[in-house]
């Protein structure tokens, strides 16, 4: 077992006791590659711990006894985007407590880019804007790896071309802007076919079956039935519980990531204005901040698609990029509006993972995109679709089981 590395000490007194706060990096391969730093600034009562974002599959874990080695997942409070930095305030106690990065070797084997999205409940849905289809319940979901920034063109092309020459076929090859940008123009059957296939050629245990006894890999065709093992390693779209749960960042209550409001400074959307009734050229939602009508200007060069490159924005608390705008993510959900049915997220339970069939024949995509109005961005609005539909707007972003 590798060393741990101590970065930094810290003593305070708190009721005439010290505190110690130990910050500690810890790489679970030998030899280690560079190390991102855990750093510990102090105000008054609280100390506030920080790391880059962009590190991917690492822990921030804490101990109360370094002799026993009891390191445990810090998840309370959830880590907050500040800047190019994850952190996390804690009230300082008179307990000693130990902090460490804990790189994990249980994270997607040569996939960089998944973050862990911790188990627990939230509330799914809410009512700021009057949507009957998404009510808010409490739902519980098991942890989850998710990519931190979408499937771009440059991830998508050698998978895609590996599946073209074992087998799979596709309706739609994919599109791309640029390779930095998020590919685009697929329906639901190249993506689940797709994930099938990027889970093949990393060695991993493939999800998606055209049978419900798991004997025959969903590779062709645009079938009704896809049948999905939940057991398997492999990568897969997000069920709607988990891209919500992921989409809010470990914040509750609010319309988008960040909060209620929206401008081009944080998503890549299409600003709808109007003239009002006393002739003003006005932003048509209330919530809509952007100062003009149109498209986001810094992405708009004359040539559609108006995408931008992955992670031009803040991530958010989950330290996820573009989970408002640029592209709409495929869910693995079918659509039903009766919120009672048996899978439906919306009827609360432990990982729901949708209705088994919609009576309108949709699938769900969430979190708007380029084209899209800002009401399409908020974190509770379902877009529906038929699940053979392939726009400029549609794209993908892969989970994966712990």
């Amino acid at each position: 077992m590798p060393k741990a590395v101590f970065k930094a000490k810290k003593f305070m007194p708190v009721n005439l006791r010290p505190l110690i706060i130990m910050l500690a990096l810890i790489a679970a391969i030998h030899p280690a590659p560079a190390q991102p730093t855990l750093r510990i600034t102090t105000a008054g009562g609280q100390s506030v711990l920080s790391w880059p974002t962009n590190i991917g599959n690492y822990l921030l874990q804490s101990s109360t006894n370094l002799a026993s080695r009891n390191w445990q997942t810090f998840s309370n409070p959830i880590p907050v985007t500040l800047g190019s930095n994850l952190a996390v305030t804690i009230a300082n106690s008179s307990k000693a407590m130990f902090f460490r990065l804990y790189r994990d070797t249980n994270a997607p084997s040569g996939i960089a880019g998944m973050v862990l999205i911790p188990a627990g409940e939230f509330t799914i849905g809410d009512t700021l804007d009057g949507e009957n289809d998404a009510l808010p319940t409490n739902v519980t979901v098991s942890a989850f790896y998710m990519e931190s920034n979408l499937v771009t063109y440059s991830t998508w092309q050698p998978v895609y071309d590996w599946a073209t020459n074992n087998g799979y076929g596709f309706v739609n090859a994919g599109e791309g802007k640029l390779a930095s940008h998020p590919v685009q123009k697929l329906n639901w059957h190249d993506c689940v076919k797709w994930c099938n296939a990027r889970s093949q050629q990393t060695g991993l245990a493939p999800v998606y079956y055209a049978d419900a006894g798991f004997s025959q890999l969903y590779t062709n065709g645009e079938s009704t039935q896809v049948f999905a093992n939940w057991t398997n390693s492999g990568f897969r779209l997000p069920t709607e519980a988990e891209w919500e749960k992921a989409a809010r960042g470990g914040v509750s209550g609010q319309r988008f990531p960040w909060g209620n409001t929206i401008d081009w400074s944080q998503a890549n959307y299409y600003s709808y204005w109007i003239t009002d009734t006393n002739q003003t050229f006005t932003n048509y939602f209330a919530y809509d901040f952007a100062p003009t009508n149109g498209y986001a200007p810094v992405f708009n060069d004359g040539v559609v698609p108006y995408t931008s490159p992955v992670g031009s924005f803040a991530a958010n608390g989950y330290g996820l990029y573009d989970m408002a705008g640029n592209v709409q993510e495929w869910c693995w959900d079918w659509y039903d509006d009766n919120l009672t049915s048996t899978g439906s997220p919306y009827a609360g339970g432990t990982d729901p993972r949708g209705p088994t069939s919609s009576p309108y024949a949709l699938r769900v995509s969430r979190g708007g995109s380029w084209i899209n109005k800002a009401n399409l961005a908020p974190c509770a609005q379902r877009t529906i679709h038929s699940p053979n539909l392939a726009l400029n707007s549609f794209g993908l972003r892969c989970v994966r089981a712990p």
